[in-house]
C-alpha cells in the first residue's frame, strides 16, 4: 500500500532536505491531499466523524509546531471546531467526506478549507467575545461560523454573489445572528465599519492589501496567506502594536485559493 510514510521517505531520499520548513511542507501537504478519502455511513456517524477530525488537527499542530511555535491550540478553538457542523456548509454530495482533514468543492472554483488551517488562523487570532471580526472570502460561511462562536460580531465579505448568498442564508438559518455577509471586493475591507480587532482573509493575496493594514485595531491581528497564485504560499501573520507599528511573520507554508477582484 502506497502510504504517507513510504511517500514522505522516498521524497527525502530524493531531495535530501530534512529543515523544518521542508517537512513542514511535506506533512501539510500529504495532509491536505493523500490521506485516501473513506466513503463513510450516514448522518448518524457525523459526531464520530468529527471527533476524529478533531484528533487529526492535534495530530497536525504537533507535527507543524517548529514552524507555528503552537503545539496546542487554544481550548476555546476546539470548543470552537467541535460545535460547528462541518457537513452543513457542504453540498450533500460531500456531506460524507465533510469531517475529513482536507479542503473540499463549494462550487464557482471554490473550496472550504482544510479543518486543520481554519483551526490554526483562529488561534493565531486570539478571539474575546467582545471582539469585532472582518473575514475576507466567505465560501460557504464555514470560517466565520467558526469565528461567530468565539467573537462578538463577524463582518464578512464574499465577492461572488451566487456564494455570498447562499452563506448568508445557511449561517442565519444555522443560527449565527452575529454574522453579517455583504457582496463586494474584500480587498478593500469594511471602511465604514473599522477599525476590527481581528482580520482574517481566507484566499491569497500577492501582498498584503494596505486597506486592511489600515483597517486593523491598534493591539489588532490578522491572518493571511501571501504569495503568488497557484504557488506555495505563506500563511502570514499581521500585528499592530499599541502605536500603530506593524509586525509581519510568515507561519506555515499554505496552498489558497487567490484572492480576486480589482487591485
Amino acid at each position: 500500500m502506497f502510504t504517507i510514510v513510504s511517500m514522505l521517505l522516498k521524497v527525502m531520499k530524493q531531495i535530501r532536505i530534512v529543515g523544518g520548513l521542508y517537512l513542514a511542507v511535506c506533512f501539510a501537504g500529504f495532509s491536505q491531499a493523500q490521506e485516501p478519502i473513506t466513503k463513510r455511513g450516514h448522518a448518524g456517524d457525523f459526531h464520530k466523524m468529527q471527533q476524529q477530525m478533531l484528533e487529526k488537527i492535534r495530530r497536525d499542530a504537533i507535527l507543524t509546531s517548529a514552524e507555528t511555535g503552537r503545539r496546542v491550540l487554544d481550548k476555546k478553538v476546539m470548543q470552537a471546531m467541535s460545535d460547528v457542523a462541518r457537513h452543513k456548509f457542504v453540498s450533500e454530495a460531500y456531506a460524507e467526506y465533510s469531517y475529513e482533514n482536507r479542503p473540499l468543492p463549494i462550487g464557482q472554483g471554490q473550496t472550504i478549507s482544510q479543518p486543520f488551517i481554519v483551526a490554526l488562523m483562529t488561534d493565531f487570532l486570539e478571539l474575546e467575545k467582545t471582539h469585532k471580526v472582518l473575514e475576507v472570502g466567505t465560501g460557504s460561511g464555514y470560517q466565520a461560523a467558526v469565528l461567530a462562536v468565539l467573537s462578538g460580531q463577524v463582518y464578512s465579505i464574499e465577492i461572488i454573489p451566487e456564494l455570498g448568498k447562499s452563506a448568508a442564508s445557511r449561517l442565519k438559518e444555522l443560527g449565527y445572528g452575529n454574522v453579517e455577509v455583504t457582496i463586494g471586493d474584500g480587498y478593500r475591507g469594511r471602511p465604514e465599519l473599522a477599525p476590527f480587532d481581528a482580520i482574517i482573509v481566507t484566499a491569497a493575496a500577492d501582498k498584503i492589501p494596505p486597506p486592511l493594514i489600515e483597517q486593523l485595531k491598534p493591539g489588532g491581528r490578522m491572518m493571511i496567506p501571501v504569495g503568488p497564485q497557484h504557488k506555495v504560499q505563506q500563511l502570514t501573520l499581521v500585528e499592530k502594536n499599541s502605536q500603530g507599528e506593524i509586525s509581519v511573520r510568515e507561519v506555515l507554508p499554505v496552498s489558497f485559493v487567490p484572492l480576486t477582484g480589482e487591485h
